[in-house]
C-alpha cells in the first residue's frame, strides 16, 4: 500500500501572517493536527497542534508576551518540513517519521497534494490482521499530576519528562483523566503577560462572624489540570490487541492510551508505538 491510499486530501492551508487563534479554530472546526502554511501559492512550512502547545509552553521569547491572537503562525510554523511522494511506502512514511520525530508528513507531487500524519496510518493498521499484543510494544512510561494542579505545573512536568501525555488523579489516587500536548494547544491563550490562562472563580464571604449575610467577589485564579483534561479517561489492557487498541485511538480522537495491569496503570502507549509496527513487520 502507498502513502496516496492513506493520505488526507485536500490539504487545510493558512498564511504565515495569520494569528494562531485563526490556526487553532481550523483545528478545531474541521478536526485535524496540521495545517500547511502557504505563502504566494509556495509551501514555506506546516504547523500542527504539537508545534503550537510546545511553542507556547516555552517561557521567554517575546512573542510569548502577546495574546494569541497576535502571535502569528510564522513564529511557530516548522519552515522547510520534510515531505514525501505520493507513491511512496506507507514504511517509507513511518521510517522519515521516527527518523525525523515527526507526526506529519506533507505529500508533494510538484505541488502539495495530501498531507499524511501518524493517525493516518493508526487507521491502517487498524484494519490488519496482526497477532501482537500490547504488552510487546508499549514503551512510554507513566507521569502523574493532582487534578489540581495547576497548567504551568503539567508543562513543567511534560518538558522536564520530555513527554507529551501526563495521566490525572484524584485526591484518592484514582486516574480521571489524561492532559495532551493538543489539551495544551487547543486551550485558548489570552494572557496579554503571556502568561497560561485563567478563571474566575466566585468567593463567599460574610461581613459579619456568625451573621447570615453572605456576599459573593470574584476572585481570578491558574487553570487547573481538571479544566483542561480528556475524560473520562480510556484505557487498554496491557493484554489486549494492537490492533484494538489503535481502533480505540481512532473512535475517541486521542494519540495515546493509558495501559492497565491488574487495576493499575503501568505504561502509556503512543502512537509512536503504535506506528513502528510497520518496522516490526517489514523485518519479519
Amino acid at each position: 500500500m502507498k502513502v496516496e491510499d492513506i493520505m488526507s486530501s485536500p490539504v487545510y492551508v493558512i498564511s504565515p501572517d495569520e494569528p494562531l487563534s485563526h490556526a487553532r479554530n481550523l483545528m478545531l472546526k474541521h478536526k485535524i493536527s496540521t495545517l500547511v502554511v502557504i505563502d504566494e501559492d509556495e509551501m514555506v512550512g506546516i504547523v500542527s497542534k504539537s508545534d503550537m502547545s510546545r511553542r507556547l509552553a516555552q517561557a521567554g521569547p517575546l512573542w510569548r508576551r502577546r495574546p494569541i491572537d497576535r502571535i502569528p503562525v510564522n513564529l511557530v510554523m516548522r519552515e522547510s518540513p520534510v515531505t514525501i511522494y505520493p507513491e511512496a511506502s506507507i514504511t517509507q512514511a513511518v521510517e522519515l517519521m521516527i527518523e525525523n520525530d515527526i507526526n506529519n508528513l506533507p505529500v508533494v507531487n510538484n505541488k502539495v497534494v495530501g498531507i499524511i500524519t501518524r493517525t493516518d496510518i493508526v487507521g491502517h493498521i487498524s484494519k490488519l490482521d496482526l497477532n501482537i499484543n500490547v504488552s510487546t510494544i508499549i514503551t512510554g512510561e507513566a507521569h502523574m499530576v493532582h487534578r489540581h494542579h495547576t497548567v504551568n505545573h503539567v508543562v513543567d512536568v511534560m518538558n522536564k519528562n520530555n513527554i507529551s501525555r501526563v495521566i490525572v488523579m484524584n485526591n484518592t489516587g484514582d486516574a480521571v483523566g489524561m492532559i495532551s500536548t493538543t489539551n495544551l494547544a487547543l486551550n485558548p491563550m489570552t494572557d496579554n503577560e503571556g502568561k497560561l490562562s485563567t478563571k474566575n472563580i466566585k468567593m463567599g464571604r460574610r461581613p459579619v462572624a456568625g451573621g447570615d449575610k453572605v456576599y459573593r467577589y470574584v476572585k481570578e485564579v491558574p487553570l487547573l489540570a481538571e479544566d483542561i483534561m480528556t475524560e473520562p479517561l480510556t484505557t487498554v489492557n496491557l493484554n489486549d490487541k494492537v490492533v484494538d487498541a489503535a481502533q480505540i485511538m481512532l473512535e475517541h480522537d486521542i494519540t495515546g492510551l493509558p495501559v492497565e495491569d491488574d487495576g493499575e496503570i503501568v505504561g502509556i502507549l503512543s502512537r509512536s508505538d503504535v506506528i513502528k509496527v510497520i518496522l516490526d513487520q517489514k523485518n519479519e
